[in-house]
């Protein structure tokens, strides 16, 4: 890495939005989160601990170990796999089951760097969407 700290890493939009299984107390999603690197050099993404939120309740958690590499000044995908609770689930499947925009927020953190140096960043991304649940 060059003697200034990267910048932070731009969340762009998520793709392939899945149910892997559907459950009463447990349901596994998975989607991909697309992120823009605005450094002038390539990183590596060592992990990710997330906590995802919609409409302000917690509706899972997820953590990777895979090492992703991460183009300069390019996008990469994030795989994002979690259990949600289905009954906080409940509490917004109407308005994700109708198609209404919902709050959704990530917050944790994700480990980057280049070489043996990494270093944990935060994870602090808010946006409004419209997606169907099932």
């Amino acid at each position: 890495m060059s003697c200034t700290p990267p910048r932070s890493l731009e969340y762009k939009t998520y793709h392939n939005f899945a149910v892997r299984s559907l459950g009463f107390n447990k349901t596994t999603v998975a989607l991909d989160l697309e992120y823009y690197n605005p450094n002038n050099y390539g990183l590596q993404l060592k992990n990710s601990d997330l906590d995802i939120f919609i409409n302000g309740t917690l509706f899972g958690h997820s953590t990777s170990d895979t090492l992703i590499n991460i183009p300069r000044r390019g996008t990469f995908i994030l795989p994002v796999t979690f259990d949600l609770d289905m009954k906080n689930a409940f509490k917004n499947a109407f308005n994700a089951l109708s198609g209404k925009e919902v709050s959704i927020r990530l917050s944790g953190k994700i480990k980057v760097g280049k070489g043996n140096v990494f270093m944990y960043f935060p994870v602090k991304y808010e946006t409004k969407e419209k997606f169907s649940l099932f």
